[in-house]
This record gives structure tokens, sequence and C-alpha cells, in this order.
């Protein structure tokens, strides 16, 4: 019974780090059809906020508070200098966040070194009959599932939120009812750049901070938004849900090199049967 409650906590922690990794990019991907490449550099940069923040005697809940107003900025300033410019233009917009992401990679190469930092986990550990359970790994289950609640009812109960959708559906409509749908993309993009700042502070205490850590998650939050399909918030839910229960499971009973195989096997296979992902027929 102990070993089945921390498998079902590992499986738990592995389906709300995936929802939590692909979140921002659902929305700057899978809403606003901006194939950023410099995605997973926003959640380095998220991450080395945190660092930035305890190296300096700060808290690590400070650094994790203030990442998603910081790579939110950044993100405004990226939207207003590059992509603001590229909407539409797919080939375009992959060359540019790809470079874009090498300069990130490399300025924050210069500023903190090329080494691994590491950032002490918080929380300390539960008792579960035999073995132990991680507060922070069930505080992480808490922030995806949070973050993903107030994303839904952002984009489907408040105005701003219809606002956004109207703008990626039909900005020529929007700005026919005297809206600037320029003030919108640039909002949305914030938000999405917001998010995965959030996720990569929150797996900052789990994983050694190093230019490169965005590299680590960028094939796997993609191909999650990708199975998910059209119906992006919900759709990234079930596809994170399957996909981190395969990789969860099989890293369980073998390594979790067999398990991000099983993942990737397991989406190709998806995305055979279902072309258009997981919600591709939900509004038929």
């Amino acid at each position: 019974m102990d070993q089945f409650a921390v498998t079902a906590v590992g499986i738990l922690y592995g389906i709300a780090t995936l929802i939590l990794l692909s979140l921002g990019l659902a929305v700057v991907f899978g809403m606003m059809g901006v194939i950023n490449l410099a995605q997973a550099e926003f959640l380095m940069l998220g991450a080395y906020t945190v660092l930035a923040v305890t190296s300096r005697g700060g808290s690590v809940w400070l650094g994790i508070a203030l990442a998603p107003f910081a790579v939110g900025l950044l993100g405004v300033l990226i939207e207003r200098a590059i992509i603001r410019f590229l909407y539409g233009r797919i080939l375009d917009t992959m060359l540019a966040t790809w470079g874009l992401s090498l300069v990130l990679v490399g300025l924050v190469t210069i500023v903190f070194g090329p080494t691994t930092e590491g950032i002490a986990t918080p929380l300390g550990h539960i008792a579960v009959g035999r073995y132990t359970v991680s507060l922070y790994t069930l505080l992480v289950v808490g922030v995806a599932a949070g973050a993903l609640a107030l994303t839904y009812a952002l984009f489907n109960y408040t105005e701003l939120g219809m606002l956004a959708r109207a703008t990626m559906q039909n900005a020529e409509m929007v700005a026919g009812l005297g809206l600037n749908p320029s003030l919108v993309y640039m909002g949305t993009f914030a938000y999405g750049a917001a998010l995965a700042g959030l996720g990569g502070a929150m797996m900052a205490p789990l994983t050694g901070v190093v230019p490169t850590l965005g590299l680590a998650f960028i094939a796997k939050i993609f191909i999650t938004v990708i199975v998910g399909g059209p119906v992006i918030l919900l759709g990234t839910t079930a596809a994170s849900s399957m996909l981190g229960l395969v990789e969860s499971a099989v890293s369980f009973v073998s390594t979790p090199i067999y398990g991000q195989v099983a993942m990737l096997g397991f989406a190709i296979l998806l995305l055979r049967l279902l072309p258009e992902g997981i919600s591709g027929s939900w509004r038929r």
C-alpha cells in the first residue's frame, strides 16, 4: 500500500510537471500560432531568476514569485521588438526565435558561467510507511493545478480572455470594433512567457540550473501541445495526463531514458491514430 501511494504521487508529479512546463507553449504556440523556439530559454530564465535571488541571500519563494513577472516583462520586450513583425510568417518566426534562443543562452553563459548550479529543495519530506515523499513535489502538483485553473478561467470567463481568443480568430473584426489587436497579441505572448518563467522557477530546485536547461524540456513540451490538438488548454491537459502517465510508469519499472522513449513512441502512435490530436474531434 505504501509503495502504491508513493508510485501514485510520482505519476501525478510527472503529469503535473508536463502541464506546468507546457502551459506557456500552449498559449504561445497552440493559441497564437507562434512557433517559439526560444520557449525553452524562457524556462531557463525562470530558473535563473530563482538562482539570482537565492545567491544574494533571498528566499526560494521570493525567486519563484518574481520569475513570472521578470520573464513576462522580457516577453513584452521580445514581442514588441521581434515577434510582432513576424505573425503569419512561420519560417521567419522559427529562424528569428532560434537565433533569439542562441543569444539568450550566450548571454546567460557570459553572466552566470557555463557551470551547473544547484538550489536546495525546500520543505523537506514526509514519511509514507517505509518511504518518503518530498513536500515540494506535492507543491509542484498544486501549483500546476492552480496555473491551469487560472489560465482556463482567464481565457474562458473574463473579458480580457474572450478578447484574446477573438483576436486570435479574427484580428480584423476586433480592430473594426475599435480595439487594438497589437496590444492583445503583446499581452497574450507576455502571459505565455510568464507561465514558462513560472514553470522554470518551479523546476529550479529539482534540477541543476544551467544555461542549456531548457533543451531538456523543449521537445517534450512541443510534443505535448501538438498531441493535445486544437482545444488548447483541455487538449494539453489530456495530452499531459496520458504522456506523463506513460513516461512515469515506464520510468518506474525501468529507467527514465526508457520512460522518455516510451512517451515519444506513444505520442507518435497517438498522432498516427488521431492526426488532429486528442481534442481534434471534440468540437464535432
